[in-house]
């Protein structure tokens, strides 16, 4: 079988950073594929490294995108897939329908969010990686054997945690750990504020966004500057997870929660808000404690009753291990990809235009 997987986006995402481990996974569990990508550095030797050829698209303004789509469709001709996977609404704009050049393959759109379908008219399938996406698919009129669900998985810590003495922690404090781009959705205004009725808690953050400023500024207005450490972007997620004592995602708006699956695979215990991502992946008392979306006093008791509680939290992260391994790590995700091209392959040629 052979795949293109075709990527626009940035240098960094989540989305961006799940391609650049899904395409590799699916490379050594032996899948034949072909990356159409930007330009990104880090990302093409991630791919090279695992053998995946790539081709480089500049995906940008209108008139970058006309060469963007020229060049597509020759990978298409060249390499005659079977299947395109397109990522995000730029790449699925740009991807021609099928055939190519007498080659037909089914588009296959991945979604990790709730964006406007209109960019996926001509996708035969599409994939979410949460169940409330693939809710959402279908409320929007895709058919239910046309959705499916796959979700992502993370990678364990594959170095030592990062040292507290490294970043100015006490080592006898109770660490939590957050990460994100700091963005409003995120609502890490939300986090400080519960730190703020919780002594001797101390915090790394780690992202980067438009509410940086303001969060530092209410960090310290709340007179938590000597207790939180804004660490910037990292690329030592795991090992940043892997320091802490407890996890939170204090999150208004998420999709899936990555960061959740981050710290199950490290075995950390999780506090979280119930956005629709984390409400339906957390099991709430058995492996993560969940809290209402902005409740500070909420959010705050569930990290006080972790921190008080060792066997509470020891029973947590064990629970969430578990369901790292049997779901979100890379084994149980790339066999459910390789099950799911093989049974979209084997149900025939492309059936967009009978879906109309």
């Amino acid at each position: 079988m052979r795949v293109i997987q075709a990527m626009a986006g940035a240098p960094q995402g989540g989305a961006e950073a799940f391609y650049a481990r899904l395409v590799p996974a699916l490379a050594r569990a032996g899948l034949e594929q072909r990356a159409v990508t930007r330009p990104v550095p880090e990302r093409l030797e991630v791919l090279a490294r695992d053998g995946v050829p790539a081709l480089e698209i500049p995906f940008g303004n209108p008139y970058l995108d006309l060469l963007s789509r020229w060049k597509f469709r020759g990978a298409i001709k060249a390499f005659r897939p079977d299947v395109v996977v397109t990522w995000a609404n730029r790449a699925t704009a740009l991807c021609p329908s099928s055939p190519v050049a007498g080659h037909r393959f089914l588009k296959v759109g991945r979604l990790g969010g709730y964006y406007d379908v209109k960019y996926y008219r001509d996708c035969d399938h599409l994939v979410g990686n949460t169940p409330g996406i693939c809710a959402y698919l279908r409320d929007k009129g895709w058919p239910a054997e046309r959705v499916h669900h796959v979700p992502n998985f993370v990678d364990p810590p594959r170095r030592a945690a990062v040292t507290r003495d490294s970043i100015g922690t006490p080592p006898e404090a109770t660490l939590v750990v957050a990460l994100g781009r700091l963005h409003r959705n995120k609502a890490f205004d939300t986090l400080l504020k519960a730190l703020a009725g919780l002594p001797g808690v101390h915090l790394w953050l780690a992202g980067a966004g438009p509410e940086e400023a303001a969060l530092k500024a209410l960090a310290a207005g709340l007179g938590l500057a000597d207790r939180v450490k804004f660490l910037g972007w990292r690329s030592d997620s795991a090992e940043l997870i892997a320091a802490a004592d407890i996890f939170c995602c204090p999150s208004r708006h998420e999709p899936f929660g990555n960061v959740i699956a981050e710290a199950w695979a490290a075995g950390r215990p999780v506090v979280a808000a119930a956005a629709s991502g984390p409400a339906l992946m957390v099991k709430d008392g058995i492996d993560g404690l969940l809290a209402p979306v902005d409740d500070a006093g909420a959010l705050g008791r569930a990290i006080a009753r972790l921190a008080g509680d060792r066997a509470l939290a020891a029973a947590v992260a064990a629970a969430g291990r578990a369901r790292y391994e049997a779901q979100f790590s890379e084994p149980a995700v790339v066999r459910l990809w390789l099950d799911f091209f093989a049974r979209i392959v084997g149900g025939g040629a492309s059936c967009a235009a009978s879906r109309g």
